[in-house]
């Protein structure tokens, strides 16, 4: 079997379930178990494969045809054109995200402390530090097999040295240390939607990560209230939200007479994605 025919027959069985993006999903895939490229790819259609990776591939689409998603398959997502390592026990990095990184670039100077809540891959987080000089963080999460993924990726990317990683149920232990920015993605899903999400997300994507209770406020109604004894006076506060939630979480901050400059920012797709205000 050359290139062309696993590649036909990668999209053909793709198709045939009703995966998305089934072209883009298995070249991914072929390039992945052949070490290749897609220029390659399209410039040696005839190149046969072994026959280990014929089987490796056909492996690798029966998962992604049981609706697995591609970034688990491989074990690595890009982000902010950085790469991250990522398994089922993190979320994986969505583009939507960029826009809040994008956004706490805005306001994180050379030097600053920042505090990353729900870390899981660590992408946020690291991401800043990718794109800031000094820059230190604090990452915590309830989940240690989340925070083994991030505290690889901050090797990975040679920042280990400037973040630290903190099991927490979302706030680090008070010893009074304060910080310039805050950053969240914290789980933001209704409880009784998230069986109505794609197979991709509710079948593989961490629960923890996902559940924001009853009404998908849980975390940010705790978040605003505490995020307080952590931030120096005027230091900013930013969260990712559900598309539906930028009201919601506008009123929570202004139901609080201690947050002023409240804003939501849309993402690239015209959907509320931020929310950031700052502290007095």
């Amino acid at each position: 079997m050359n290139y062309k025919e696993a590649y036909d027959n990668g999209i053909n069985e793709l198709s045939r379930v009703g995966i998305p993006d089934a072209g883009l999903d298995a070249r991914l895939l072929l390039e992945y178990i052949c070490n290749t490229n897609h220029s390659t790819l399209y410039a040696h259609p005839d190149k046969e494969l072994t026959e280990e990776e014929e089987k490796g591939y056909k492996a690798l689409i029966a998962r992604r045809a049981s609706r697995e998603p591609v970034a688990y398959i491989l074990g690595n997502q890009d982000f902010m054109g950085l790469n991250f390592k990522v398994n089922e026990n993190v979320l994986i990095p969505e583009q939507d995200t960029e826009t809040l990184v994008e956004e706490a670039l805005r306001y994180c100077e050379d030097g600053m402390r920042v505090l990353d809540l729900c870390t899981g891959s660590g992408c946020i987080a690291l991401s800043i530090l990718n794109f800031t000089n000094d820059t230190k963080v604090v990452c915590t999460d309830i989940s240690d097999k989340a925070l083994e993924i991030a505290t690889e990726n901050s090797e990975k990317l040679s920042l280990k040295e400037r973040a630290e990683f903190v099991h927490a149920d979302l706030f680090p232990p008070k010893d009074g240390t304060k910080y310039d920015l805050v950053v969240s993605n914290p789980p933001y899903i209704a409880s009784s939607v998230i069986e109505t999400l794609a197979p991709e997300v509710k079948d593989f994507e961490p629960r923890l990560a996902l559940d924001g209770d009853e009404d998908g406020l849980s975390f940010y109604r705790r978040i605003v209230n505490e995020v307080p004894e952590y931030l120096y006076s005027n230091g900013y506060l930013i969260m990712e939200i559900g598309y539906d939630q930028g009201q919601a979480v506008k009123e929570l901050l202004e139901q609080d007479n201690r947050y002023h400059d409240i804003e939501v920012i849309k993402d690239y797709s015209g959907n509320d994605r931020v929310v950031r205000a700052c502290f007095y």
